[in-house]
């Protein structure tokens, strides 16, 4: 019988209730001991709901519990680092929602975080786990499709509530931090590269103030990104992935469903039309089980988080340079801080 890692949980946002929490509940490796909302009868509901042994009214009294070991924090984005930081300090392991922080000069503050505390923080990107990305790199390494030259993706909803927290500009809100970081993510994940230098071009909600249709150019050294992430146009999402010698397209690459198979399409060419791609079918999994497990494998058995945390600024940095250079209408390159 495993050795499960004891989580505590802040807050009760939706991803973490309707997502996140039940399939961790479902994994081999996570137990979740207690939930923290700054209402009590609030965090008392969630855990009555979800089964969870302890419910406090403060993030603070959480993280002062013994017993969690690891902390899952899918807080507000302005909340990421300040509480990931105090999570750290009093020696939980963090998971932290996406982005990883409001800017890459704060996300910077969590490797000195990490290093001091030496706890494990990883930004949960949950794409990372699930088996048909893993095999769309390993068909990329193979040489499958040949040199990968270029990627074209696109993720999208339409939200016009100004109420909803990623439509709240203070919050960090807006499609770039929402959406598009996972296809930026995607791309130096497929090229196993960074970026030289970017270019985008974002229309902004006047009422709102957040981005919402942006559009991007990533400049590799092996070839382009081209991306487009909205939260105002149809519900979509799509990555392709192309190669001198084919293409590889994921259906569903975000939200990946914990309720039926998933596929991919490896495709020769041979057809313009892409009727006679290879299907690839995967077998029904929850992205987010994997990643907890993982998470909680990595703290029991002192393996390597599938997230490094330097990525993740790496991340934040070439979203910034993103919106510098829709400013300056000009090509601007990723800067990490010293």
């Amino acid at each position: 019988m495993k050795n499960k890692v004891k989580w505590g949980v802040l807050s009760t946002a939706d991803i973490g209730m309707k997502k996140v929490l039940p399939a961790m509940q479902r994994g081999e490796w996570c137990e979740l001991a207690a939930i923290a909302s700054r209402d009590l009868k609030r965090a008392e509901a969630a855990a009555a709901r979800l089964g969870i042994p302890k419910a406090y009214g403060s993030y603070e009294e959480l993280l002062a519990d013994a017993e969690i070991e690891a902390i899952y924090n899918p807080l507000p984005n302005h909340l990421h680092v300040p509480l990931t930081i105090k999570a750290a300090e009093a020696g939980k392991h963090v998971l932290c929602e996406k982005p990883i922080s409001m800017t890459t000069e704060e996300a910077v503050t969590l490797l000195a975080a990490r290093n001091r505390t030496g706890v494990k923080i990883e930004e949960a990107f949950m794409v990372r786990s699930h088996p048909q990305r893993r095999k769309a790199v390993e068909l990329v390494q193979s040489g499958r499709i040949g040199k990968v030259r270029s990627i074209a993706g696109c993720f999208s909803y339409n939200n016009h509530d100004p109420k909803n927290i990623r439509n709240i500009l203070e919050y960090g809100g807006g499609g770039m931090m929402d959406i598009g970081c996972y296809l930026i993510y995607t791309s130096r994940f497929i090229f196993g590269e960074e970026p030289t230098r970017v270019v985008g071009v974002i229309e902004e909600d006047p009422d709102l103030r957040t981005d919402i249709l942006s559009s991007g150019v990533l400049h590799y050294p092996s070839g382009h990104c081209i991306f487009t992430c909205s939260t105002q146009i149809v519900p979509y999402q799509k990555v392709q992935i192309f190669g001198t010698k084919g293409r590889i397209e994921i259906e569903i690459p975000f939200n990946a469903p914990p309720n039926k198979p998933c596929r991919i399409f490896v495709d020769d060419g041979a057809d313009p039309s892409g009727r006679s791609a290879e299907v690839i079918e995967f077998e029904v999994v929850d992205q987010y089980t994997i990643q907890g497990d993982l998470f909680s494998e990595s703290i029991r058995e002192g393996t390597e988080l599938p997230v490094p945390l330097d990525g993740s600024i790496q991340n934040m940095a070439i979203i910034e340079a993103v919106f510098r250079s829709a400013k300056t209408g000009q090509w601007e390159k990723p800067v990490v801080p010293a």
